[in-house]
C-alpha cells in the first residue's frame, strides 16, 4: 500500500479532540427532543440522565447551575446541547438550556417547581403587601413592542395620567426571556430611589410561551424584591409561578392597569355622590335639630308656665295665712296682747280691739 494513500495515525486524546472540533465547527449547538429516563445528581453539583425515543438514547451532562427546571424520569424535554465526545469515550450532549414539552410534560414541571416554592411559604398571603392607592412612580419589565404593553399605557393614561412610569425592555419568552426579567427586577431594586411598584405583564399565549414565568430563579427573585410586584400575564384562566409569588395578581396586562391606578372619572363621580350625600344628610340633620329645639322650647315654656302658676299658688296662700296672723285680726277675735314686766309688782300693757290697758300685776305663776 502506498504509504500517501495511509490514513493519518492519531492518539486517543488527538481523535478526541479533533472528533469535538468538528463536533463543534458541525453543531455548536443542537436541538434534541426525548423522554427523560435514569435522571440523576451527584455530589450535589452534576446533573446526568439519557434522552431516548424509540429508537435511541443519547446520555446527557449537565450542572445543577443550569438546572433551572426540576426534571423527573419519563418528562418530555427539548434540551439545547453541545455535542461532545469525552475523554473516556462516552458522547454526551453537554446541555445549556431545557424545558418540557407537550401539555403533560410542561404541567408536571409546573406542578414539581410550585410545591417546593408553595413549601417554603412564597405564595403565603403573610408575606404579600398591599400596593400603594395611587403610585407617583412605577416601574415596568416587558416587551415594549407587545401589544400588551401598548393596552397598559393606554388604560393607566385614561384612568389616571400622570405617572412616572420607567420601562425595561426584555424577552417574554424564549430561553433568554428568564434571565433578561431577572436582570430587569434586580436593576429596578438596586436604584437609590425605589418605584412605588414593579409591575411585569405579558399578553396570552400557549403553554409553552408562558413558561418563561413559571421559571424558579425568576419567581425567588420577585419573591424578593424590595418593591412591591404586581404581575399580568396572560390570561385570567392563567396561572403562573411568578404571579403566585408575586405580591398581587393581575388577571391580564389591562387588569394590572386597572389595579395599578383607580379610574379619575369614577373618583370624581364618587366624590360628587358624596358631596350630594352629605348636603342632604347636613339638611336632614339642621332640620331635625330645628324641631328638636322649637319642642325644647316649648317644652320649656310649658314647664316656667307650670311653675309660676304653683308660684302664685303658693304666695296667694302665704298672703291668706298673713292676713290670718296679723295682730288685728287677733285682737278682732277677741284676743289682746300684753307687753311688759309679767311678774308680781310688774307693770303691764294690754292691749285689746277697741283699747289699751296699763295695769299691775298681783299674782304670775307658771300655768
Amino acid at each position: 500500500m502506498d504509504g500517501a494513500n495511509l490514513p493519518v495515525q492519531l492518539s486517543v486524546s488527538d481523535f478526541v479532540a479533533l472528533t469535538n472540533q468538528t463536533l463543534e465547527f458541525a453543531y455548536p449547538t443542537i436541538s434534541v427532543v426525548g423522554e427523560v429516563a435514569e435522571f440523576r445528581v451527584s455530589q450535589g453539583k452534576w446533573v446526568s440522565f439519557k434522552l431516548k425515543d424509540d429508537g435511541a438514547v443519547v446520555n446527557c451532562f449537565m450542572t445543577t447551575f443550569a438546572l433551572r427546571q426540576p426534571i423527573e424520569n419519563g418528562m418530555k424535554l427539548l434540551v439545547v446541547a453541545a455535542p461532545r465526545l469525552n475523554p473516556k469515550g462516552y458522547f454526551n450532549l453537554n446541555v445549556r438550556t431545557l424545558r418540557p414539552v407537550g401539555e403533560g410534560s410542561i404541567k408536571k414541571g409546573f406542578e414539581l417547581v410550585k410545591a417546593k416554592l408553595e413549601a417554603e411559604g412564597l405564595f403565603s398571603d403573610e408575606r404579600k403587601r398591599p400596593l400603594p392607592r395611587v403610585p407617583a412612580s412605577v416601574a415596568v419589565i416587558t416587551s415594549t413592542e407587545s401589544a400588551a404593553y401598548a393596552d397598559f399605557c393606554k388604560i393607566i393614561n385614561e384612568r389616571w395620567g400622570g405617572l412616572q412610569v420607567k420601562v425595561a425592555h426584555t424577552q417574554v419568552q424564549g430561553d433568554p426571556a428568564a434571565d433578561q426579567i431577572i436582570r430587569a427586577v434586580e436593576y429596578f431594586n438596586s436604584l437609590e430611589e425605589l418605584p412605588e411598584v414593579l409591575i411585569v405583564i405579558r399578553g396570552g399565549g400557549s403553554a409553552e410561551d408562558l413558561m418563561t414565568f413559571n421559571d424558579e430563579r425568576l419567581a425567588r427573585t420577585l419573591s424578593r424584591s424590595r418593591i412591591p410586584t404586581l404581575v399580568g400575564v396572560g390570561h385570567e384562566i392563567d396561572h403562573t409561578l411568578a404571579d403566585m409569588v408575586a405580591d398581587k395578581r393581575a388577571a391580564t396586562p389591562t387588569n394590572a392597569a386597572e389595579i395599578l391606578v383607580p379610574d379619575k372619572q369614577e373618583i370624581i363621580r364618587t366624590v360628587r355622590a358624596h358631596i350630594q350625600g352629605v348636603g342632604y344628610h347636613m339638611t336632614q340633620a339642621i332640620d331635625a335639630q330645628r324641631v328638636r329645639i322649637r319642642e325644647n322650647l316649648l317644652a320649656a315654656v310649658r314647664r316656667m308656665d307650670e311653675q309660676v302658676a304653683v308660684t302664685r299658688e303658693r304666695l296667694t296662700m302665704l298672703r291668706q295665712a298673713v292676713i290670718r296672723l296679723h295682730p288685728d285680726r287677733v285682737l278682732e277675735m277677741g284676743y289682746a296682747i300684753v307687753r311688759g314686766d309679767v311678774k308680781p309688782g310688774g307693770m303691764i300693757e294690754v292691749e285689746t280691739i277697741t283699747q289699751v290697758i296699763n295695769a299691775e300685776v298681783r299674782d304670775a305663776r307658771q300655768k
